[in-house]
């Protein structure tokens, strides 16, 4: 077995209105996410369940940890190969069914990755090397849903 990681956070519920959860409209899904020494993130749920669309929910971030985690591998690779990356930004897509019973699951995350290398010659490899940061990425190792990528390459 390799090395154990561990990683803490703080979930704080702040939508208390006065009542409690009194009832399913008399309290806020508001919340705030932080850690030792790092900004808050104001969360919430997805305003299709009460929650405030200017507040970041569970279900966006888990799209944005699938998103960050292949980028980091993806530019970790490239480095190590000799590819230069002078630009690269996505804009990840999840997809979530509800069920019958108002739970839910994730059926798939696409990734869209955009990105600029130095040199033409460079621009073919980048597809091994985003297949190869799929399959070492933490979190899209983590799913029980597929994450897949439709990268696109530009040269500098």
């Amino acid at each position: 077995m390799g090395r154990a990681h561990r990683y803490e956070v703080d979930v704080v519920w702040t939508g208390d209105l006065g009542s409690g959860t009194s009832g399913y409209r008399d309290y806020a899904r508001a919340h705030e996410v932080s850690g030792e020494g790092k900004p808050v993130i104001l969360g919430s749920s997805d305003p299709a369940f009460r929650g405030d669309p200017g507040r970041w929910n569970p279900e966006e971030l888990l799209v944005a940890s699938l998103a960050q985690c292949h980028m980091l591998w993806f530019l970790h690779l490239c480095s190590a190969d000799g590819v230069i990356v002078t630009g690269y930004a996505d804009r990840p897509r999840g997809t979530m069914v509800e069920t019958p019973d108002g739970g839910g699951r994730f059926e798939e995350v696409v990734l869209r990755p955009k990105v600029i290398v130095a040199m033409e010659e460079q621009a073919a490899r980048t597809g091994a090397l985003h297949e190869r940061a799929h399959e070492l990425c933490f979190i899209a190792n983590s799913v029980d849903f597929p994450v897949r990528h439709e990268a696109v390459v530009q040269v500098a």
